[in-house]
């Protein structure tokens, strides 16, 4: 095929022409399979061509991967999508770490590619050595050459955004005390309380809610469709007052409180960890734009520092902030999710810390004592879980869910989880932070010690709807009435119990 174009950039240094005949490229080059090959031959003046051997690239076989979008094309003219944003990956740490990474990757069940990953990072750094080295040499060629030469740094650009669109499909590493496997082997860290006996027949959040006059979903199925539900009376005062709660006994413990945007540029949400747009998303996207609804308040409070480089002075930050949250809650289905136990709209509180390394597991500590503190201090029966591998996130080092007991639903439900992220988001998020000159010895006049990236957390302080759940299954009463636990009266103007409308 020889080349397939022909790119020319005029600089101060070089005036080209079109070749007249091939340029051989050096075996040492030999592009891998129906992907391209990159040189550079001046780091003033970069001049662009494309070489990719048709007969190569016939015969041997397409290597398989696991991002469509970083995948081959057989039209050998369409150009590969490039990553919208680039992650500050630690590649030489992977390569470094290929036996940890690989075992990483398998015990959480991902479908990441290491060995593409590596093959590319090792082409790459392949091609920058050689191109690195005969620098001096190309340029003056470039001067004089009168068919031209044509580097390859077009395909170099290519090739790194291959790079990481495949890296980024590599997950966190994970605590060394995580359990292996799938969710059923995921530990209690701690049990919290002991279910209530009841001496009457209970009924779940369903018929007490019918039966209360406090959720509409028929309405609402017919208005927005199924998982979507109307709030009155009590229910509504309910959830403002537990919004109200979470917020006010957060921010005692030196959160500061934010309200954000529930729409977010998709590259944000990828940016945070999680796939818009991937097979069974949880996320909504907008048609005809590069938004999306949020899942969670995560990620538009991981962004509200994105690009930035912090003072260490000013770590710890401490968010609390109130959301609603939407989800297509894909794959859900059967009595698990009936009622407000799985919606695709609902109001959340979410703690975040933005910390220094070697704080991250301790703030996590910190995170999950709150989340048990809250719920401790309603009365409810809960469990402490450490999540196994296969549960964690891609973001996640470590996470912990705490699942309360709803005896109307019969079982134990997730009403909150705590994750530290290490720098997993940061690196995506462009968040770092300079330590104080003080701490550091300077190396000149003027020098300032570099920047390193900082740890995020995240954890639930309140999901409205399961929350919901918890009370009116947990503090139901014989005649049908729930009384309304002391903490949250004053949150809900003094209401000490929901009773029928009309006897």
């Amino acid at each position: 095929m020889g080349l397939q174009s022909c790119t020319f950039r005029f600089s101060p240094f070089s005036i080209l022409r079109p070749f007249s005949k091939p340029y051989k490229i050096p075996a040492a080059l030999t592009p891998l399979p129906g992907r391209f090959l990159y040189l550079r031959c001046s780091s003033r003046s970069p001049l662009l061509a494309r070489a990719l051997s048709s007969a190569a690239a016939a015969a041997a076989p397409q290597p398989t991967t696991t991002n469509p979008a970083a995948a081959s094309d057989p039209d050998e003219h369409k150009i590969l999508k490039a990553p919208q944003w680039k992650a500050a990956i630690d590649f030489k740490w992977i390569r470094e770490n290929k036996e940890a990474v690989a075992a990483n990757i398998k015990n959480r069940n991902s479908t990441a590619n290491l060995d593409l990953v590596l093959e590319l990072y090792d082409k790459l750094l392949n091609v920058q050595k050689i191109a690195g080295s005969r620098k001096a040499s190309c340029r003056e060629k470039c001067k004089n050459l009168k068919d031209g030469l044509v580097t390859l740094e077009e395909d170099l650009v290519k090739l790194t955004d291959e790079l990481q669109l495949e890296a980024q499909c590599v997950p966190n590493m994970t605590h060394p005390d995580v359990p292996i496997g799938g969710e059923d082997c995921s530990t209690v860290r701690k049990m919290v309380g002991k279910p209530r006996e009841f001496s009457f027949s209970i009924k779940d959040h369903v018929q007490l809610g019918k039966d209360l006059e406090l959720f509409d979903f028929d309405a609402a199925s017919e208005v927005s469709g199924s998982k979507f539900y109307y709030l009155k009376n009590e229910a509504v005062l309910l959830e403002m007052g537990l919004v109200n709660w979470a917020v006010s006994e957060v921010m005692k413990r030196g959160f500061t409180p934010l309200t954000t945007p529930e729409i977010v540029r998709s590259s944000v949400v990828e940016k945070c960890g999680f796939q818009p747009r991937g097979t069974n998303t949880q996320v909504y996207s907008i048609e005809g734009s590069d938004q999306c609804l949020i899942g969670t308040a995560e990620i538009p409070v991981g962004g509200i520092h994105m690009d930035s480089i912090l003072a260490e002075s000013s770590l710890p930050l401490k968010y609390v902030a109130f959301s609603h949250c939407f989800r297509t809650e894909a794959g859900a289905a059967g009595t698990a999710t009936r009622g407000l136990y799985r919606v695709h709209q609902f109001s959340k509180v979410e703690m975040f810390i933005l910390c220094r390394p070697e704080e991250s597991n301790s703030f996590h500590e910190e995170l999950i004592k709150i989340e048990e503190d809250l719920f401790s201090s309603l009365g409810l029966h809960f469990k402490t879980m450490d999540m196994a591998t296969e549960d964690l996130g891609a973001p996640a080092y470590r996470k912990f869910d705490i699942e309360a007991w709803m005896p109307g639903l019969g079982r134990y439900g997730e009403i909150s989880s705590a994750s530290n992220c290490t720098d997993y988001q940061s690196r995506r998020l462009g968040i770092r932070y300079r330590p104080d000159l003080s701490m550091t010895p300077k190396k000149g006049k003027g020098s300032s010690p570099p920047t390193h990236f900082v740890h995020t957390l995240n954890a639930t302080a309140c999901a409205v709807p399961r929350m919901i759940v918890c009370l009116l299954e947990n503090f139901q009463q014989e005649d049908g009435s729930v009384v309304v636990p002391e903490p949250l009266r004053p949150f809900m103007g003094g209401l000490d119990i929901i009773s029928y409308k009309y006897k």
